[in-house]
């Protein structure tokens, strides 16, 4: 879509990359001089039940894109982080029992 800083050329705005927007600019004076302008098109108010489905629509399009790990991956990753995890456990445990020790040594 659209990669720019600063760009307003997005779908929901109905100003397409490649417009100079002359033809908005000029429809949009002349819907302030007649009064209330209404919205058509793109730019008009939907449903609730229409915006729902263009929201559902829309996270199944981003799952699509989502890349899922095989069963190898997924279990090579489920040993590292459980191994980790382990890892940071036994630390943890010997920071604490040297504490532990120490303080007994010196309060007695």
């Amino acid at each position: 879509m659209t990669e720019t800083t600063g760009s307003t050329a997005t779908p929901e705005s109905g100003n397409p990359e490649g417009t100079d927007g002359a033809a908005e600019t000029a429809a949009a004076e002349d819907g302030k001089k007649s009064g209330k302008q209404k919205k058509s098109g793109k730019r008009a108010k939907k449903g609730l039940f229409a915006r729902m489905g263009l929201f559902y629509r829309q996270i199944i399009a981003e799952l699509r894109k989502v890349v899922w790990p095989t069963r190898s991956e997924l279990t090579n990753y489920t040993a590292v982080v459980v191994t980790f995890v382990v890892v940071v456990m036994g630390f943890v445990y010997g920071l604490d029992y040297g504490f532990a020790k120490l303080s007994l040594l010196v309060f007695g």
